[in-house]
């Protein structure tokens, strides 16, 4: 927390990519981004939603343990879905206490501004390190009528320049800023003693955070506007999926090469000079023969 905290004194920005699997988070971990988020855009991303909303604790505990088995490095936050702490003080809390301890995560992130700032200083005040979220809050989707850019007026400008400073005061160490004009965003993050983390939301913030799947192209009917893809791995993908559907079909999968021979086999295979050439490493523990 410290290290992130002294990105925005030094003014070096900080770095955040979501995961929700061991595997990808394992490979953002080794290229030195400052946060991991498990957010609930895995429930349009992972699960097939269209939104977040049907997105619960449980599934967010589950994804979150996925990703915190690999992180070595980075700080692990993790979303808290719809209707997990919007009720209560005391259903935020406990969630949020489940999160921790269930989940693995560092710290975790609320929607909202004034009306959730209750549930952020209950939280803060047991000890658990909060990332606010204002803007366009994807929780609030059917409230916005779909997903619009925010604070483009001057009255909801100035509603979250006045939100952030609450956020600020009721203890939250960052603040997502998603979806509001470019040069509101800076007047915000300029404001604030802690950081800005945008999506959408220009140049200016302390900080950027993108979806693994989009920054990735992994997803070409998403396009938006503020994402910059830094690959275009869905046509490679597909490539991969059909040239083996079509190997195995023409029984050019496996070959010599991937099969195994019995002592005095009659069937042609690759030699096997050294039996451990097939161990697996332990974290791989449980796939295929041994």
């Amino acid at each position: 927390m410290p290290d992130i905290l002294a990105r925005k004194r030094d003014g070096v920005p900080v770095v955040m990519i979501t995961a929700y699997d061991a595997t990808f988070a394992r490979l953002i971990d080794a290229c030195d981004v400052d946060i991991v988020l498990v957010g609930d855009s895995l429930g349009m991303v992972m699960q097939g939603h269209e939104h977040t909303l049907e997105v619960t604790v449980d599934h967010m505990i589950y994804h979150a343990r996925c990703v915190r088995r690999a992180l070595r490095c980075a700080h692990l936050t993790v979303d808290m879905p719809f209707m997990s702490y919007q009720a209560s003080p005391d259903l935020a809390v406990t969630n949020a206490g489940r999160l921790i301890k269930e989940g693995g995560a560092a710290s975790v992130k609320l929607e909202g501004g004034a009306q959730v700032l209750p549930a952020i200083e209950r939280i803060v005040a047991a000890g658990i390190p909060v990332m606010g979220h204002l803007g366009l809050t994807p929780q609030s989707v059917h409230a916005f009528g779909g997903f619009k850019v925010q604070a483009r007026d001057a009255q909801a400008a100035e509603r979250l320049r006045n939100e952030a400073a609450q956020l600020e005061q009721a203890g939250c160490f960052s603040i997502v800023l998603e979806g509001i004009p470019a040069a509101l965003a800076t007047e915000v993050s300029a404001s604030l003693s802690i950081p800005t983390i945008g999506i959408g939301a220009g140049n200016g913030c302390d900080g950027q955070v993108l979806v693994m799947q989009d920054l990735l192209g992994l997803d070409d009917s998403f396009k938006p506007k503020f994402v910059k893809r830094y690959a275009t791995l869905a046509d490679p993908v597909r490539d991969a999926f059909s040239a083996f559907a079509a190997e195995v079909r023409s029984r050019a999968f496996p070959g010599p090469e991937h099969s195994f021979a019995s002592k005095n086999s009659p069937v042609a295979a690759a030699p096997d000079p050294d039996p451990n050439d097939h161990a697996e490493p332990p974290r791989r523990a449980g796939y295929g023969p041994r």
